[in-house]
Parts: C-alpha cells; sequence; structure tokens
C-alpha cells in the first residue's frame, strides 16, 4: 500500500486486514480487523477521521474523504462498491454502497441500507434502517426484503474471504504467454454459502 503520515499522524491497519499495494491510505485513517481495501482506492484522512470498522470492504477505485473535523465513518460490515465515493458521512452497521454511488456530507445512512449504483445522496441526508435508495437524489423506494438482506450479507462474506485469500496468495507475477490446462481455479466456495450460515451476519 501507498501510506503517508500529515502532521505527524500516521494511518493504522488491523494485521489481519488487507490493503492492496496500489490503495492510497493518507494521515488520520484506521482500518479494523478483517477489512479488504482495493486497487487504487484513496482513503485521505488529512481534513479529519477515517474510521473502516471490522469486516468492511472499500473496493476498487473508491474515494472516501473525511471534512474538517468531520469524521466518515464506516461502520461494522459496510461494503462499498467499485467506484464510490463518500464524503465526510456515515454508513451504520451492514450498509452497502452501490457501485458510482456518492454519499455526502454528514449524511447517515441506517443500519443495513443498501444504496443503488450511481445514486447520489445528499449532504445531511438521515436515512432509516433497511431501506432501499435510488436516484438523483436518492430517494427511499421501500424497505428490503429479508432475502435482500441475506444476499447482501453473502457479498460481504465473499470479501471477508477475499480479504484472507489475498494475504495467503496475491503476489506479482508475469503473465503466461499460454492457457495451462494444469492452470489452478479460483476457489469460490464462498458464493454457494447457505443462507444459514450467513443469518445473523451485518
Amino acid at each position: 500500500m501507498q501510506c503517508f503520515a500529515i502532521d505527524g499522524v500516521i494511518p493504522v491497519v488491523s494485521p489481519d486486514a488487507f490493503i492492496h499495494p496500489s490503495a492510497t491510505l493518507i494521515g488520520d485513517v484506521v482500518v479494523g480487523a478483517g477489512c479488504y481495501i482495493g486497487p487504487g482506492a484513496v482513503l485521505r484522512g488529512d481534513f479529519g477521521p477515517i474510521r473502516i470498522a471490522a469486516g468492511s470492504n472499500i473496493q476498487d477505485n473508491c474515494v472516501l474523504h473525511s471534512g474538517v473535523d468531520t469524521p466518515l465513518i464506516v461502520e461494522e460490515n459496510g461494503h462499498v462498491g467499485h467506484g464510490a465515493v463518500l464524503h465526510a458521512c456515515h454508513l451504520e452497521r451492514g450498509v452497502l454502497v452501490g457501485m458510482n454511488a456518492v454519499v455526502m456530507d454528514g449524511a447517515r445512512l441506517g443500519r443495513q441500507c443498501i444504496v443503488g449504483a450511481m445514486a447520489f445522496i445528499p449532504a445531511g441526508r438521515v436515512c432509516a434502517p433497511r431501506q432501499l435508495l435510488l436516484g438523483l437524489p436518492a430517494k427511499a423506494v421501500r424497505t428490503l426484503s429479508a432475502e435482500e438482506i441475506i444476499a447482501k450479507q453473502r457479498a460481504t462474506r465473499a470479501y471477508h474471504h477475499l480479504a484472507i485469500r489475498c494475504r495467503r496468495s496475491l503476489v506479482p507475477v508475469q503473465p503466461l504467454s499460454t492457457l495451462d490446462a494444469k492452470r489452478p481455479k479460483l476457489d469460490l466456495s464462498v458464493f454457494t454459502a447457505s443462507a444459514a450460515e450467513t443469518s445473523g451476519t451485518d
């Protein structure tokens, strides 16, 4: 990872989190246990604190920035999709933010909300738990079903496993010139996890 101190404040990363080598952490950033921070993600804690709680994932090319003395908080098992932008907001436990969505200053998303891809959450918006939020600006269109919550839990669980897989086996290599019949296959068994294995997990 690319890790920078500012004003003497050094980022803090749990030993069992995975931070991709191309991700950037600056200043007052704390990444909790079992987190996954993907390629190209930028977490800028140069104006205020960023806190990423245990089991959360911040995927490829996300941008997270705190406000002036305003923290950015992602509670446990947060799930932030590719290219999303979070600015000085608060995601409660188990929230999923879809790809290329934007969540602005002072917004607070209640536990287990799902923000649709490319949605825009305006500054100061407060959302009740378990809502599906869609649009520009985003509106709560309905309460999420139990099945949708379980599907989100499975996706987050896959990222828990991805953090472990990356710490164990992600290494830089030269590409093969031909496809070898004995080339290993990816271990995707986590995607077949039963609902019982994920129930009760945010």
